[in-house]
């Protein structure tokens, strides 16, 4: 998975009023947990660009003052209207611990339903996954290619190794909708299926 680094510098203060100084100079107030101590830490918001606003999960190499840290982001919070990040929360990364992150799902294949004139339509585009940090996948490879009209694909479908998904099991990721100039054929061609199947069972 790939890591981003990000900059911080130690907050001597950690009023409301500091972390407002902050913001207005475009940095962001942080803290990391998951150590003997909570440190906080202030970083350039233009720093989260490349871990915040992508569809890829990341790593990430905190290099406060000189001590260096390996975390990942566990919360971060948005101003509901300039969308100006208000604070972010780092989580401390152990070898021998299990930690959980939302992982994007990434699509392969041609589903036959989409081939015959169906849509895909994607129910999750991120799972939650469980893992150590040297077992967390980059992405969650899920093969579309079986996925026919008003077939889906679940969470349990999908094969895992070293990890595991904190999703429901039952829950759909990805379905082929059949659109709706096709369904009344759908449902004909069906009818015919059945009609079919029962003269040839009368017959025998």
């Amino acid at each position: 998975m790939k890591t981003v680094e990000i900059i911080g510098y130690k907050r001597a203060n950690l009023g409301k009023s500091d972390s407002k100084n902050l913001r207005a100079e475009s940095n962001v107030p942080c803290v990391l947990y998951g150590g003997d101590t909570q440190i906080h830490f202030y970083s350039p918001a233009i720093l989260f660009r490349e871990l915040v606003y992508t569809d890829e999960a990341h790593f990430v190499h905190l290099n406060i003052e000189g001590d260096e840290y390996e975390a990942i982001l566990q919360d971060i919070q948005f101003h509901p209207v300039s969308e100006i990040i208000l604070h972010a929360d780092f989580l401390l990364l152990h070898e021998d611990k299990a930690v959980k992150m939302s992982i994007p799902a990434h699509f392969f294949g041609t589903a036959p339903g989409v081939v015959k004139g169906g849509a895909l339509i994607k129910k999750r585009r991120t799972l939650k996954i469980k893992a150590l940090p040297k077992n967390m996948p980059s992405q969650i490879d899920i093969n579309i290619e079986k996925l026919d009209f008003g077939k889906a694909i679940k969470v349990q479908d999908i094969p895992t190794e070293n990890f595991e998904i904190m999703d429901t099991p039952i829950a759909s990721i990805a379905v082929v909708e059949v659109p709706r100039a096709l369904r009344g054929k759908t449902d004909a061609e069906e009818g015919e299926e059945t009609t079919e199947e029962t003269t040839e069972g009368a017959a025998e």
